[in-house]
């Protein structure tokens, strides 16, 4: 995939919040950036720019085909579902990383809610669940939707990062953001995890999801986030959840909060995953499900509530996805991430396809050529043991 070379051509005024290099692929529109805003919520503060967005890399991750715009499908599939409306999507196997079947995996659009599970993972990494946090008076008053948290009042980490994930609370996403240290170096952190996954199309501009000068994601990028994600025990329990008694802050009593994601009644083996919304990002969801032990992860981006909810057409993805999955058909693309806490470099381009061509024996750093000097000298040497041996067997007699 070529790098892009100009700037992305923009049709109303509220585009200049977001401005880039590079021209897009006559085919991919979104390939460096996502569609224009439709409000101001990315136009930076007086006197700042609007950071410039992530380059596009020479070759795509996850494999060629994943820098595909459109229905990236294996050979003689059926399509997937008419009434699926994402502008984006990807079906995965969350333990093979597999990419079974996908839409423009590359593309940029924005996250809206899904950015919470980056934003939860670093809180998994710095915290732990019996750590306390007071929310401060902005924490509490962010715009929602909202858990209720109560500024001054102490809450365990644990709930907070059910009430996250659960409820989707943009006044815990931000007292998680001030315990790490303020928004700012909340969001470098989760950028930095974003980059150490090799997330390299994600940039979080807020800690809730709401939208702001440069924020941007992927099918493939949210699928390689979430599957990290799922590998975290705090993580999957969290979003599993169905129901929770929240702590009342201030000595009210507690309160029950549900999880907003209609597939946990309604999809049998369903895992858990994220909604999200907003002007400019449109619906999103990311989840999984199991079916006789396969376990698998959709992503949608840009989605719309009609003709069916987005709940109703993500399931019907993933029902699409274990039939593609039940033909035993080769991916199309793979998930790579590099554990966080790893020093080994991510796969590149060339490692990842060297597996998706099935090429996964390492080499033999010894070569061909020293074994076959090795087991010569081995026979010579056992020669040479057999005759002396004889020797001194004929000396003897």
């Amino acid at each position: 995939m070529a790098v892009l070379s100009g700037l992305l051509t923009m049709s109303t005024p509220l585009a200049s919040a977001q401005t880039g290099t590079a021209a897009p692929d006559g085919d991919c529109p979104n390939r460096l950036l996502p569609p224009p805003p439709v409000d101001t919520s990315e136009r930076p503060p007086p006197g700042q720019e609007s950071p410039e967005p992530p380059p596009v890399p020479d070759r795509p991750a996850g494999g060629e085909r994943m820098g595909e715009c459109g229905p990236v499908l294996p050979p003689d599939i059926l399509n997937p579902p008419a009434g699926t409306t994402a502008q984006s999507w990807l079906l995965h196997d969350l333990d093979s990383g597999d990419v079974l079947v996908a839409k423009n995996p590359h593309g940029r659009y924005r996250p809206a809610s899904l950015i919470k599970v980056l934003l939860a993972l670093v809180a998994i990494e710095e915290m732990d669940g019996d750590d306390r946090i007071t929310p401060t008076t902005t924490d509490a008053e962010q715009e929602c939707t909202c858990v209720g948290i109560k500024a001054g009042s102490s809450y365990a980490v644990d709930d907070l990062l059910h009430g996250l994930l659960m409820r989707s609370g943009n006044d815990v996403a931000h007292a998680f953001a001030t315990a790490l240290g303020g928004v700012p170096a909340a969001l470098e952190k989760m950028n930095a995890l974003a980059e150490q996954l090799g997330a390299r199309d994600t940039h979080a501009a807020t800690p809730s999801g709401l939208d702001g000068p440069g924020m941007m994601s992927s099918a493939y990028d949210l699928s390689l986030i979430f599957n990290y994600a799922m590998r975290q025990p705090e993580f999957a329990e969290a979003v599993a959840t169905r129901e929770i008694e929240f702590p009342g802050g201030r000595g009210e009593p507690a309160f029950p909060i549900y999880n907003d994601n209609r597939l946990l009644r309604d999809y049998p083996g369903f895992l858990g995953g994220k909604t999200g919304f907003t002007d400019d990002a449109r619906h999103t969801y990311v989840g999984a499900a199991e079916r006789e032990g396969r376990r698998l992860a959709v992503v949608m981006l840009r989605s719309e509530q009609r003709p069916t909810r987005v709940s109703a057409q993500a399931a019907e993805l993933l029902d699409y996805g274990f039939r593609v999955a039940a033909t035993g058909v080769a991916p199309v693309g793979r998930i790579f991430y590099t554990e966080p806490t790893s020093e080994a470099a991510a796969p590149t381009a060339g490692d990842e396809e060297a597996e998706l061509a099935g090429s996964t024996t390492p080499e033999d750093p010894f070569g061909v050529t020293g074994w076959v000097i090795t087991l010569v000298a081995a026979v010579l040497s056992i020669g040479g043991v057999i005759l002396v041996h004889r020797r001194r067997q004929a000396e003897g007699s």
